[in-house]
């Protein structure tokens, strides 16, 4: 199992707000495990934090803003993707302003630094969200769509189309994390010169200029509109002739403005609040419909508080029934798993079958088949013994006895054709041969059974 990370140290950077204008000061902090990615207001009184999840998201145009109540903190997706590219789980943003320094309209000082500072491993276990069937967010109107499907791995594909002689189609494509620093981060925003003075009557882009943006000019502007913007702008008048970029620098890849696109895919779905164990294919993505498809997932999560363990049928088991018997004591009709299919430091996972020949379906009920909520609760704590087990030499030598059960609660009924996942988690380091677990019992994605159980592993006399 892959443990939480944070940054082995702070790091600090400096610069002006794109949309602001305002000279910006941001640091980013280790954070404990669970704390998640939280921004911290530090210009206000109070210091108000928020959490930097996709329900908080208030308003998607030309960047991701967040909000709690009153205080908001805009353009965090570069940021955002920069800690979601190096694995980090748990970080304090300090700011203080109302949105990150734009920098050079990438990610690419935001991921040197994180490089700089390093990143650690923590203790806790790193909570992914595994996507196990299509999920798809589709705009009509805008033609743009993101759709996720099962993987065993994360990987973004991005698709852009505009109707412009400079910028048509692109693609991008990020297969493993890893490639973020040398063939993402760089990627500048970018902005076409005719939308430029519809985003300043907005109140927007007050810091931009061609330092950090990719600025595109694709459709003929008279000298006197050309010179008006530069003005609005603070900027010196330039005489531009030919269609294409404007910038001061070129472009870092023939394809930036759609690695770009990715870049803002991967921030914005960095708010759902855990890692994505899946393929996202977005089509004309933006902020809106990237933030859509993060409250669809953050509501998914909310409703699910714990996912079901992937189980595939055809793969064989770490435990067959022999190798479980030789741990456990248990026999007809009193052992209840029948296999166990992960197994880590802190975890184990074990299935159990069940039939209409189960032997407590003669009397409970004859007439309507149940499985004893007490069986329940006794096949999570077998699988619970395997884990305690598995943490010994001579494992057969010993045996564990439960204390304690806390929290036991019902979901639904177990009937004859179910397959039932356990999944039993360390709450705490064994010492002295105390343990304590969480269990799940799942049916399907559903949760059937969930409980606390405290035990004691024996050495057999």
């Amino acid at each position: 199992m892959q443990k939480q990370k944070t940054l082995a140290t702070s790091f600090s950077l400096q610069g002006k707000g794109l949309h602001t204008g305002l000279d910006i000061h941001i640091t980013f902090r280790p954070a404990p495990e669970n704390h998640g990615y939280k921004i911290k207001r530090i210009d206000l009184e109070g210091t108000p934090v928020i959490d930097a999840l996709a329900e908080n998201v208030v308003n998607t145009q030309r960047g991701t803003v967040l909000a709690k109540e009153e205080v908001q903190v805009s353009t965090v997706e570069h940021a955002m993707a920069a800690l979601y590219a190096w694995e980090i789980d748990n970080c304090l943003v300090e700011v203080d302003a109302p949105e990150f320094p734009i920098l050079d309209g990438s990610s690419k000082y935001f991921s040197e630094e994180i490089e700089k500072a390093g990143v650690v491993e923590q203790n806790a276990p790193k909570d992914f969200y595994i996507v196990k069937h299509k999920i798809e967010v589709k705009d009509e109107k805008s033609g743009s769509s993101i759709v996720i499907l099962p993987d065993d791995k994360f990987s973004v594909n991005v698709l852009i189309s505009f109707d412009s002689p400079v910028l048509s189609n692109q693609y991008a494509v990020l297969s493993d994390l890893k490639e973020f620093p040398k063939e993402l981060a760089a990627s500048r925003t970018f902005v076409f010169v005719r939308e430029v003075e519809a985003l300043l009557q907005n109140n927007l882009i007050k810091g931009g200029d061609l330092d950090n943006a990719i600025v595109i000019y694709d459709q003929k502007i008279s000298k006197e509109s050309l010179d008006k913007l530069a003005d609005m702008m603070g900027l010196p008048h330039q005489d531009v002739k030919e269609l294409g970029y404007i910038n001061h620098e070129p472009l870092v890849y023939v394809n930036e403005p759609a690695r770009h696109k990715l870049i803002d895919v991967i921030g914005d779905v960095a708010l759902i609040g855990k890692p994505i164990i899946g393929r996202i294919i977005a089509t004309r993505p933006g902020h809106k419909i990237n933030n859509q498809m993060a409250k669809q997932i953050r509501k998914d999560i909310k409703q699910n508080s714990v996912q079901a363990p992937v189980y595939r049928m055809g793969e064989p088991p770490l435990m067959d029934i022999n190798r479980i018997k030789e741990l456990l004591p248990h026999r007809y009709p009193f052992l209840l798993v029948d296999k166990i299919i992960e197994i880590g430091g802190d975890y184990i996972v074990g299935i159990k079958n069940v039939t209409v020949n189960e032997p407590f379906f003669q009397g409970h009920f004859p007439q309507e088949p149940i499985m004893p909520g007490v069986l329940l609760v006794e096949a999570m704590a077998q699988v619970g013994g395997l884990l305690v087990l598995n943490s010994v030499d001579e494992p057969e030598r010993y045996s564990t006895y439960f204390m304690k059960i806390d929290g036991v609660k019902f979901r639904h009924k177990i009937v004859p054709g179910d397959t039932l996942v356990f999944r039993l988690s360390l709450l705490a380091p064994i010492r002295r041969g105390i343990s304590t677990m969480k269990g799940y019992v799942f049916i399907g994605e559903k949760v059937a059974c969930e409980a606390e159980f405290m035990a004691q592993i024996i050495k057999n006399r």
